[in-house]
């Protein structure tokens, strides 16, 4: 008689007295759900979709298992020890009292004209071994040709989200339609942060027409340090709110991030002489004194200590629209008396 195998990724059914030790392929990991990926701990195939997730093969060989798995521990609900009057009316059910959790006392969002403190600064092993190689590889003589006047056939627009190249002469008449703001890939989803028209396909983000217009850019001008945008993306947790800035081979000495419980100045010289600057208006409070920053080799990761234990609506807050002044309203009505007269 056949019975069911509870195996994780398997469920065939099997002959109890006809099973090998590797009739059995299976997942002996837990599935996991995150950034709108599906997959098991045990091996490192992810996927979007959920038919494909139900069909991942199993990693691991092993007998088929009968037994099924325990079912999760109900928590206990405790009723409350009252005792009714016996004259009193019975109840038809039993009565239970469920304890809601504890408040959280809200704080008053501080003022932003407060000090601004220096966030402690991390260096991971790994960035100090790529700095170290990339000063062995400026000490030695490196032979550059000089770049002409001239823009070579088949170079590319360096305008974001433009793919032209250039053909000739006739290029440069060309009206370049191209994205003003940086890229941006947060849970699952990539947009451009000038026209935010989002996407989970990356081919589709890829193929989206700038929203700007202008003309094509074939060579970018070398000014000593480059103030360049930077991807940058964010998660949380209960405690922390986690800043990742992807600039590689970031230099500790020229780069750092201040900040008081509601603002942060991000400044960080990477790649040699590009340079990056961000100031945000954080959406909740956070304890800077209690806050790093960690330098690696290909990111940095800027972790902020939550001054409550509250989930963030999003990472800054939206710029303040701010009314018609009172002197503007008065011209206005000044304007209109004398055209009544």
């Amino acid at each position: 008689m056949s019975v069911l195998c509870y195996n994780k990724g398997c469920g065939e059914r099997f002959d109890p007295e006809n099973n090998p030790d590797d009739a059995c392929t299976y997942h002996p990991g837990v599935p996991v759900f995150h950034d709108a990926l599906k997959g098991w701990s045990c091996c490192k195939r992810r996927t979007t979709d959920f038919s494909d997730f139900l069909s991942i093969a199993g990693c691991t060989k092993g007998p088929h298992n009968k037994e099924k798995p325990p079912e999760p521990i109900k928590p206990e609900v405790k009723s409350s020890g009252e005792k009714r009057d016996v004259d009193g009316p019975k109840p038809k059910y039993n009565e239970t009292i469920i304890q809601a959790p504890k408040p959280v006392e809200c704080i008053q969002r501080p003022s932003s004209d407060e000090p601004m403190s220096r966030l402690q600064q991390k260096v991971s092993a790994s960035l100090q071994q790529a700095l170290e190689k990339l000063k062995l590889s400026e000490n030695t003589p490196d032979k550059k040709d000089e770049e002409g006047d001239d823009i070579k056939i088949g170079t590319s627009c360096k305008n974001g989200g433009c793919t032209k190249t250039f053909n000739g002469p006739e290029s440069d008449e060309e009206v370049c339609s191209f994205h003003a703001g940086v890229p941006i890939f947060h849970e699952g989803m990539k947009y451009w942060s000038c026209c935010k028209r989002k996407t989970s396909d990356f081919n589709t983000f890829l193929s989206q027409e700038g929203c700007s217009k202008g003309k094509h850019l074939w060579r970018k001008k070398d000014t000593g340090k480059k103030v360049v945008p930077c991807r940058f993306d964010w998660h949380q947790t209960g405690s922390h709110v986690t800043i990742t800035v992807y600039a590689k081979n970031s230099i500790p000495e020229l780069s750092y991030v201040d900040g008081n419980s509601t603002i942060l100045d991000v400044h960080i010289i990477f790649d040699g002489d590009k340079e990056f600057e961000q100031k945000i208006i954080l959406w909740g409070v956070i304890d800077a004194s209690k806050s790093t920053m960690n330098m690696m080799a290909a990111k940095i990761e800027i972790m902020l200590k939550k001054a409550e234990p509250v989930s963030w609506g999003r990472l800054d807050l939206p710029p303040v629209t701010s009314p018609p002044k009172e002197k503007e309203k008065k011209k206005e009505s000044d304007s209109e008396d004398e055209d009544d007269d």
